[in-house]
């Protein structure tokens, strides 16, 4: 059960060395923005490298009104940012996660998040430009239930004999192999076809 009460859609594009772009659902928000930096070691993964870049990435994704981010919040983000990032990668490696990065999320967790809001209402209740704070409160808060030990086993690095991304598997068979159909699911099957095709003449 999503720990979050701001109903955020997950997944985003990402464009490869080549050029290529592609669409990587990662099932869960908190991964999403695990992966605007440098996540299993992948230099080419930073996107935060200023505290506007914060700001665009937040706006780009909230479904409300973020205020404008500064030096400090760039430096939180990116902290509790790289903790999700490592505590996925023990997940998908079976490895102990550590307890600093667990402290940094909960301590994340423990202030005040986004709150939902209903529409029709005829009153402004509370703040109209939500904080930063507040932003980084509902990524943690979405981590938590990310590493909540109902999802063992579905933190998952892709199958790809190049790939190193990690995803949260929420297909109901638990069966998800790849990262993305589009980019290592189509790999897959077109080295398998080239296989069958050298094969066949010797048959």
């Amino acid at each position: 059960m999503p720990v979050s009460t701001v109903s955020i859609p997950v997944g985003q594009w990402f464009t490869s060395p080549e050029g290529v772009r592609w669409w990587f659902d990662s099932g869960s928000f908190a991964l999403d923005f695990a992966y605007t930096g440098a996540i299993g070691g992948n230099p080419a993964w930073e996107r935060l490298h200023a505290p506007d870049d914060l700001t665009a990435w937040l706006h780009e994704r909230f479904p409300v009104a973020i205020g404008t981010a500064r030096s400090r919040d760039l430096f939180d983000a990116i902290s509790l940012r790289d903790a999700i990032g490592r505590l996925a990668q023990a997940a998908a490696h079976g490895g102990a996660p550590r307890t600093a990065d667990i402290d940094l999320v909960n301590l994340y967790a423990a202030t005040p998040d986004i709150p939902p809001v209903l529409a029709g209402g005829s009153r402004q209740a509370g703040r109209s430009v939500q904080t930063v704070g507040q932003a980084l409160s509902t990524i943690a808060r979405d981590a938590v239930d990310l590493f909540d030990p109902a999802n063992l086993g579905r933190i998952r690095e892709c199958n790809g004999s190049d790939c190193t991304i990690v995803y949260l598997d929420t297909s109901r068979a638990a069966t998800r192999r790849w990262c993305s159909m589009q980019r290592c699911g189509n790999r897959a099957k077109v080295r398998a076809h080239r296989a069958r095709r050298a094969v066949e003449p010797a048959a």
